[in-house]
C-alpha cells in the first residue's frame, strides 16, 4: 500500500527532529506533474530566491514586495536540496540525489501517531477598516487610476499544535490543489492554496489566475453568469497575457481554458488559464521579473495598484499574496499563489490574509462576506473563533 504523502511529510519531521536535521518540506497536490513533491531535508533560510537555472532542487516562498520587510516572517525563504520524492501514479520515487535510507524508511513505513487534539484561536479582523479600504478602492477606479485591485484583510491568532501537525490536519481535510508546508527557525508556513502562480515545462510556462468566488453552498453556475465575476477574470487574464508577453516569444500567448467554474476548499471559484512559449535560453529569474507578483492579488494597472495598496492596507501581506513552491534542474518552476496560507511565528502565533478583486460593480459588504467565505475553510475547521 502506497503510504499518503501526509504520512510521509510527518514521519519525515519525525527523523529530522531525532537526527538533528533541517525539517523536510512538502508540496502536495498538483505539482511538479505529480501529485506530490517533498524534501525528505532541506535548510530553509531567509533571503534565499529561486535559482535562475538551478541543477539541485529549490523550494521556498517570495513574499509580497509591498512592505516586505514589515511582514513577521522573513521576505523571501528558500533552500537547496540534492534529491526530492515524488509521488507520482501510485508510487513514490525519487528525483536527483542523495536520498537517505531513512527517508525511505519514512515512505515505506511512516510510523505516525495519531493527530494530537490540539487548539487554534482565531481573533476576526475589524470590518469597518476593510470597508473603508474598498470604498477607497472604488475612489480610485472612479477617478480613472485603476480598473481593478485586490483589497486584503488579515486574520491573526495562535496555535497550539505543531505546525507539522497543523498543516497535515488541514491539508487533509480540505485537499486543496496547490498545498505547501515549509519550516526553519523563522517559522513555518503552512498553504491551502487553490491557484497556480506559474508552471514551467522546457519553454512552455502557464498561469492559472482565479477571479471570482462563491461560497460553497451556492449554485456554482450562478457564478459563470456574473458580468462582475467574469468581467473581474477578464481584466486579470489580459494582464496575465500582458505579463507574459513581456518575456514570450511574440505571438505565442493564448488562453487555451477562459472562465472554468472550479470547487475550492469552502467555495467554488472562476478559474482561466493563460500559456506562453519562451525564447530559447530564458531564464526563471527574467519569467518572474515579467509576472510577480501575481496578477489575480494585485490589479490592473499593476504598478498603480501596488502604490495605493501600500497606503489603503494596514498590515504588510507577508508571504500571503506572493509564491510559495520550487525549481528545478532544465528551469523547472511551479509556484503557486500564497492565498489560504497560514504564516505560523516560531512562538505560535498565526496570520491569515484573505481579500477579494474590487471592480466599479463591488458591493462593499459583499465583499467583506466574500472574504469570510475564503477564511472560513480554515477558520471554522479550528477550535474557535474570536471576534469582536
Amino acid at each position: 500500500m502506497v503510504a499518503p504523502a501526509l504520512d510521509v511529510l510527518r514521519a519525515l519531521h519525525t527523523q529530522t527532529t531525532a537526527r538533528g536535521l533541517p525539517p523536510p518540506a512538502a508540496l502536495i497536490g498538483d505539482w511538479y506533474g505529480a501529485d506530490a513533491v517533498v524534501a525528505p531535508t532541506v535548510d530553509l533560510r531567509p533571503g534565499c530566491p529561486p535559482p535562475d537555472d538551478p541543477d539541485r532542487y529549490w523550494f521556498g516562498y517570495i513574499g509580497f514586495p509591498v512592505r516586505p520587510d514589515d511582514g513577521a516572517l522573513p521576505a523571501t525563504v528558500g533552500g537547496l536540496t540534492d534529491g526530492v520524492l515524488v509521488l507520482r501514479d501510485g508510487e513514490w520515487t525519487s528525483e536527483g540525489a542523495g536520498i537517505p535510507d531513512w527517508a525511505w524508511a519514512a515512505v515505506y513505513a511512516p510510523d505516525t501517531l495519531p493527530l494530537p487534539a490540539k487548539a487554534t484561536h482565531w481573533d476576526r479582523p475589524a470590518r469597518t477598516p476593510h470597508l473603508d479600504a474598498i470604498d477607497k478602492c472604488l475612489d480610485a477606479i472612479r477617478a480613472g487610476e485603476i480598473y481593478q485591485a485586490c483589497v486584503c484583510t488579515r486574520f491573526t491568532g495562535t496555535t497550539d499544535s505543531a505546525p507539522v501537525d497543523y498543516f497535515a490536519e488541514l491539508a487533509g481535510s480540505t485537499t486543496p490543489a496547490k498545498a505547501a508546508f515549509l519550516q526553519g527557525d523563522w517559522g513555518a508556513v503552512a498553504s491551502l492554496s487553490p491557484e497556480t502562480f506559474l508552471r514551467r515545462t522546457g519553454n512552455i510556462v502557464s498561469s492559472s489566475p482565479i477571479k471570482g468566488t462563491l461560497p460553497a453552498q451556492a449554485d456554482p453556475d450562478a457564478l459563470a453568469a456574473s458580468a462582475k465575476d467574469v468581467a473581474e477574470n477578464i481584466m486579470i487574464v489580459d494582464l496575465v497575457r500582458n505579463d507574459l508577453g513581456r518575456v514570450a516569444v511574440t505571438g505565442s500567448v493564448r488562453v487555451p481554458e477562459l472562465l472554468t467554474v472550479v470547487p475550492a476548499p469552502g467555495v467554488w471559484h472562476l478559474v482561466s488559464r493563460v500559456e506562453a512559449i519562451l525564447p530559447p535560453g530564458t531564464g526563471n529569474d527574467a519569467v518572474l521579473a515579467a509576472t510577480f507578483p501575481p496578477a489575480s492579488v494585485t490589479g490592473t494597472p499593476k504598478l498603480r495598484a501596488l502604490e495605493l495598496i501600500h497606503d489603503w492596507e494596514a498590515d504588510a501581506r507577508g508571504v500571503y499574496c506572493g509564491a510559495i513552491g520550487m525549481a528545478g534542474p532544465d528551469r523547472a518552476l511551479d509556484l503557486n499563489v500564497a492565498i489560504r496560507t497560514v504564516e505560523i511565528g516560531s512562538d505560535g502565533t498565526t496570520a491569515l490574509g484573505v481579500g477579494g478583486g474590487i471592480t466599479i460593480d463591488s458591493d462593499p459588504h459583499r465583499e467583506w462576506q466574500e472574504c469570510l467565505d475564503k477564511a472560513a475553510s480554515i477558520v471554522g475547521h479550528d477550535r474557535a473563533l474570536r471576534t469582536h
